[in-house]
């Protein structure tokens, strides 16, 4: 039987590049042979020390995910439920639930941007700074979102605050994605990447299941306390959040990929030129593979939780105890689908996620229209936990392995933010938008979230197998 070093030693059958898989747009990112020789002995002669240094990676990409999802979905909840009556009260109910959507999707403009300036730091000078300054911008911005007067308070002000930290946050949130990607990724046995990228990534069920446990609970007061406080406990507790985040990445080192890689060549100039001129159809693909989980995600979550309560007649507390079970659902698949990733490849894996999506986004609101928990409850599970899990959990993992070090922060960067302003910035408001188009009906929405599928399912088909390519 194959001991636990064994499976965190990497093999010498792993060590294969990209151009040995045939990527085209890789083909001037060649790892030397000296490099690959170093990492593999280092690994085989201490894998005690080569665990420990991932599970402490893996840890402090963990706490940063947390903070960016625990904030995401806060804000996104708050868009569908609070903000509208609170920020945007001079107007009626549709104009105004528009209205905080279309601040949901500010945030969003700012994130390519945060991609690029942290990318572009963090490929040349290395990942942990800019990992410290991601947490930092994230977790005081949504502090003080919980610190903002309303519209009844200061009029207009309160929207313009409460957009303006939104723009800001969404620089931090650009930067974090491809940095808390990487220190997991890049301190991992090569054996072991889709798992330990697992652990990124788990931050996002972790985030939801927190953000939306802690906004049910503060739904328990009576309306009147609930509107004029109690909405604001869960944004103060990101300040909790973020002082154990700080604490667990001050004391990360350097990835080892970047430190290696930093001695053998100079950091490019400007990596994102790097990327356009070296690997511009991985970075389209990368864009497209991604649109499925951040449109289906959107539709069924800040557009469905609004179109639900407001239109199914489904009552708030039954939607987000819905997505409570589904995150903690999709906490236990999180490092299964990792590990099953390190064995089968990310393009099987990656695929079944987006025909679950784009089954289940067509079932999604008839079969929530019937009011039944016991319906409604497995819909989200089904949609949320496994077909977004399955393309989340891995998309860090999947995508980093498409790039070289020298751009690979700069690539999931503008990967995943620029699908995030494509694909999730919008798409609240799209899906309103066709709703009331097709007279209030939600098979607007749900065919323009089986398009996205598409789109997705034939990116990921033109990307070759990278689970076996080496870092």
């Amino acid at each position: 039987m194959r001991s636990f070093e064994y499976w965190l030693a990497p093999s010498r059958s792993d060590w294969i590049t990209n151009d040995n898989l045939g990527h085209g747009p890789a083909a001037s990112c060649r790892s030397s042979p000296n490099e690959r020789d170093v990492m593999s002995v280092d690994d085989l002669q201490d894998p005690a020390r080569s665990e420990g240094k991932s599970r402490k990676a893996a840890f402090a990409a963990f706490s940063g995910a947390f903070i960016e999802w625990y904030d995401f979905y806060l804000y996104g909840i708050a868009s569908a439920l609070v903000f509208p009556q609170l920020f945007f009260a001079d107007a009626d109910a549709s104009v105004s639930l528009m209205a905080s959507f279309g601040a949901f999707a500010a945030g969003f403009i700012a994130r390519p941007i945060g991609a690029l300036l942290f990318g572009h730091f963090g490929d040349r000078h290395g990942r942990k700074t800019m990992l410290i300054i991601t947490v930092l911008i994230m977790g005081v911005c949504t502090l003080l979102m919980g610190l903002v007067p309303t519209y009844e308070s200061i009029g207009w002000w309160a929207p313009a605050a409460l957009i303006t930290l939104r723009i800001v946050q969404g620089l931090g949130i650009g930067g974090e994605f491809g940095g808390g990607a990487l220190v997991a990724l890049e301190n991992a046995p090569s054996r072991k990447r889709g798992l330990m990228g697992s652990f990124h990534q788990l931050g996002t069920p972790m985030g939801l299941l927190v953000s939306t446990g802690v906004f049910s609970l503060v739904q328990l007061l009576p309306e009147s306390s609930f509107l004029a406080w109690g909405w604001r406990i869960p944004f103060l507790l990101s300040g909790v959040f973020l002082v154990f985040a700080l604490f667990l990445r001050s004391s990360l080192p350097e990835t080892e990929v970047f430190r290696k890689r930093k001695t053998q060549e100079p950091a490019r100039h400007i990596p994102l030129m790097s990327l356009l001129r070296e690997q511009p159809g991985y970075l389209l693909l990368g864009l497209g593979a991604r649109m499925a989980d951040a449109v289906t995600f959107n539709v069924i979550n800040v557009f469905g939780i609004a179109y639900a309560t407001s239109t199914l007649g489904l009552s708030q507390q039954m939607m987000l105890t819905g997505f409570v079970m589904s995150a903690a659902v999709q906490v236990f698949l999180t490092p299964l689908i990792g590990m099953f990733s390190d064995r089968v490849g990310r393009r099987p894996v990656y695929m079944a996620g987006i025909v679950v999506c784009a089954i289940g986004g067509l079932a999604y609101f008839p079969l929530l229209s019937t009011g039944e928990a016991w319906v409604v409850w497995p819909t989200i599970i089904v949609v949320q936990a496994v077909g977004t899990g399955l393309m989340f959990t891995i998309q860090g993992t999947f995508f980093a392995e498409m790039f070289s070090t020298r751009v690979r922060y700069t690539s999931l960067g503008m990967i995943y933010q620029g699908s995030a302003l494509l694909g999730g910035a919008p798409t609240p408001l799209i899906a309103a938008a066709l709703a009331s188009a097709f007279a209030g009906s939600y098979w607007g929405p749900a065919l323009y979230l089986f398009a996205m599928t598409l789109v997705s399912l034939a990116c990921v088909i033109a990307i070759t197998e990278t689970y076996r390519s080496e870092l």
